[in-house]
């Protein structure tokens, strides 16, 4: 009997910890006055911000691991909404359905990470970021 009750509790807690592995929770944006970053930053490499100005102007940080961070540059900052694109390999691997011949030889594989895909927006006013109540683009 006690070994039937170990064994269900074990079972238990390895189906509970596979559901929290696979429901990892998504980066979160997170600011101060003149930086953009993440947390919550879990199994990503390899990340990739592009973030683009109210005016055009693109910015591309790139971290092999850790997250990346957008520092604004006061000085030459524009006033307006900031939209950002966030790309990143995960830990997971997927196989690739078409493989080519890369050239690695024994060195070549069947599958690649997993790639993880975010977009958004953040406010720049009077030269630092900030938290508005809500966020809309004005019409020109």
């Amino acid at each position: 009997m006690r070994n039937g009750t170990s064994l269900r509790v074990l079972v238990t807690a390895v189906f509970t910890l596979s559901a929290c592995m696979a429901q990892a929770a998504d980066p979160v944006a997170q600011h101060n006055s003149t930086a953009f970053w993440f947390v919550n930053w879990f199994g990503l490499s390899n990340a990739e911000l592009d973030v683009v100005a109210p005016n055009g102007e693109m910015t591309t940080v790139f971290a092999a691991s850790g997250t990346p961070v957008f520092e604004l540059d006061r000085g030459k900052a524009t006033d307006g909404v900031y939209n950002y694109e966030l790309t990143a390999a995960t830990e997971e691997r997927v196989k690739i359905v078409n493989p080519q011949n890369n050239g690695r030889g024994d060195a070549a594989s069947d599958t690649a990470a997993k790639s993880f895909y975010l977009t958004g927006r953040f406010v720049v006013s009077r030269g630092v970021i900030t938290t508005p109540d809500e966020m809309t683009e004005e019409e020109n």
